[in-house]
């Protein structure tokens, strides 16, 4: 219900927009500025497909004109050739660009970063191509004059006008839809951290196929949409670069991933832009394409992330401050007599075989980083990774998570192989991990950030939800859970993370280096945390430097060193073994052995 509500309660602003444009467009006598209304609406649609893709999941399109194009030249020919109706035209439209859509992101997505970003600038550059040597330069659309309505020839501007008013506020509603559910945050996640989103159960491949599916759809309808109002269509307007620049500019300007940023974008550039042209565009020929380049500038020196994101965290940064004065309650912290070497280690270890690794290798070139590797973790038991940096430790947890593939060997968990899963698989069968530096999905809040956790275990959004409250619960963070996770304190990262992975009921937790970087009262509240986690049966296998600290934890110790393992056994057995000492421990250790 929380989810459903704050989307109730979100459509509110909607309402008022829509009353406050609808008013516009009556006012407004001007053909001119009746246009210009129904630009700023079909370039906040643009806008928000955009959005869609690249502001909720950080892959950054320069080729949305792909899209728009494909859906004008969709409806103009379909009616010359076919006599289709716009209003059916506009439908293939969006269709044809959501094939189109699903055919680039399988090609393209495997691709990271500016590769991505490039390739898919590509695809626009391609199509104006083809379209000018198919000899479509300039394609009017027909006029209808025995029945114009049906071919949305409107005899008043203010139509046009109201039917994107329309566009605007469907494409608004599903963007909303999926900002507040899984899609949406499954997006960003991604583009927060793609690798903490596999770990947490994520098929990100899945999320950005459906994102890159409905945004070239919305933009291929609004496209469809714009051919009818600019009554010709040539491969430069549709496909040429300032086509897909104003659908990333509008956006930045505005507030990438948010709802109403490429509304803010699209309604103060579009008329600054249009009057410029239209007062001074015979003196500077190209004063719309300076007034996005100024726009772009200004984003950047300014508000790197939008005009709706500064705002926000001014707002936030007040009421922080407001509330700072309250006192806080202090973090619960464990006495020393709790952390002593756990109880019932025997009886863990005499539990039955969850996960069995067989004769793991991995090599990066010349460099054996783990070389074939052997051991057995059992049900319900703390096994301590340990030995010195560089020992190849981090390197076996993600080939045990599907990271990374090995080179030779075996991974079983409960008799089944997990080679060849993906993170996310890994996750689904039920193994969960932290991260060595901690990987906070830091624009979401601490429940958000946990719920994400709880998707893969249950198709329920309330569920969810429950579930996530419970794993925050029992790391000792169910108080202020819609603070944002990028104002946290570094315990509260890794006790949040903790609880990530927790929600998505794990029978094996991973912790790589939970302890890094705490302090003396933070590392005893992490123990207590994991200490009780392991007295309701989950198996833990950690990775941690802080030898006092797996001493108080760990029931079974494996030892690295270059990569192979060194030797395995009782921890109080193992740190007193010489090899131990001299290959990790040191004198130190000796000496006070």
């Amino acid at each position: 219900m929380g989810d459903r509500g704050l989307f109730f309660r979100s459509l509110i602003p909607v309402c008022i927009f829509s009353a406050v444009f609808l008013a516009l467009i009556f006012l407004v006598k001007n053909q001119y500025y009746q246009l210009m209304l129904t630009l700023v609406a079909v370039w906040a649609v643009v806008g928000i497909s955009w959005n869609i893709l690249s502001g909720y999941s950080g892959l950054i399109s320069f080729g949305h004109a792909s899209f728009f194009g494909i859906g004008a030249y969709t409806v103009v020919l379909a009616q010359i050739h076919f006599g289709i109706s716009p209003w059916l035209g506009i439908i293939a439209a969006g269709a044809l660009a959501a094939v189109a859509g699903l055919l680039i992101g399988i090609v393209t997505f495997p691709l990271r970063g500016h590769y991505f970003a490039l390739a898919m600038l590509a695809y626009p550059l391609a199509l104006l191509y083809v379209f000018e040597w198919l000899g479509l330069q300039e394609v009017p659309v027909p006029m209808v004059r025995d029945n114009p309505i049906a071919y949305m020839q409107f005899p008043d501007a203010r139509y046009s006008s109201a039917f994107a008013l329309v566009l605007l506020i469907i494409a608004i509603v599903i963007s909303r839809l999926i900002e507040t559910s899984r899609f949406g945050m499954s997006l960003l996640a991604i583009k927060q951290n793609e690798l903490a989103a596999e770990a947490a159960g994520i098929e990100t491949r899945k999320w950005k196929l459906r994102a890159i599916a409905t945004s070239s759809a919305i933009a291929g309808v609004v496209g469809g949409f714009y051919a009818i109002i600019m009554l010709i269509v040539t491969p430069q307007s549709v496909f040429g670069m300032l086509t897909s620049a104003q659908a990333l500019i509008v956006t930045l300007f505005g507030g990438i991933g948010t709802v109403w940023g490429p509304v803010i974008g699209a309604s103060i550039l579009i008329p600054l832009s249009e009057v410029l042209h239209a007062e001074i565009g015979q003196i500077l020929p190209g004063i719309q394409g300076v007034v996005f380049g100024l726009a772009i500038l200004l984003v950047m020196f300014f508000a790197p992330e939008g005009i709706f994101w500064k705002i926000r965290d001014k707002m936030a940064q007040a009421k922080a401050a407001d509330s700072a004065a309250v006192e806080e309650a202090p973090p619960i912290v464990a006495p020393m007599a709790a952390l002593a070497a756990p109880e019932g280690r025997q009886e863990r270890l005499s539990g039955p075989v969850i996960l069995e690794v067989r004769n793991v290798s991995k090599s990066f070139g010349g460099l054996r980083a783990v070389q074939d590797v052997s051991f057995s973790v059992r049900k319900g038991s703390v096994v301590g990774i340990i030995g010195p940096n560089g020992a190849g430790k981090t390197t076996l947890f993600n080939l045990l998570n599907g990271f990374q593939k090995p080179d030779d060997g075996e991974v079983l968990f409960n008799g089944e192989s997990l080679l060849g899963l993906q993170p996310s698989g890994v996750c689904r069968k039920g193994i969960g991990r932290t991260f060595q530096v901690a990987r906070p999905f830091r624009r979401l809040s601490i429940l958000q950030n946990v719920l994400i956790g709880a998707y893969v275990r249950t198709p329920d959004d309330a569920k969810a939800r429950e579930h996530a409250r419970e794993a925050l619960a029992q790391v000792g963070l169910g108080g202020d859970v819609d603070r944002l996770a990028g104002g946290l304190t570094s315990v509260e990262q890794r006790l949040m993370e903790l609880a990530r992975a927790l929600a998505g009921n794990p029978s094996v937790l991973f912790l790589d280096e939970i302890l890094a970087g705490l302090g003396g009262s933070e590392v005893n509240r992490v123990i207590a945390v994991v200490r009780e986690l392991s007295r309701t049966g989950i198996t833990i296998v950690i990775i941690e430097h802080t030898m006092q600290a797996m001493l108080r934890l760990a029931d079974y110790f494996i030892v690295l060193d270059h990569g192979a393992l060194l030797t395995q056994g009782d921890p109080q057995e193992v740190v007193r073994e010489p090899a131990v000492i001299d290959a990790y421990l040191g004198k130190r250790w000796r000496e006070r052995a």
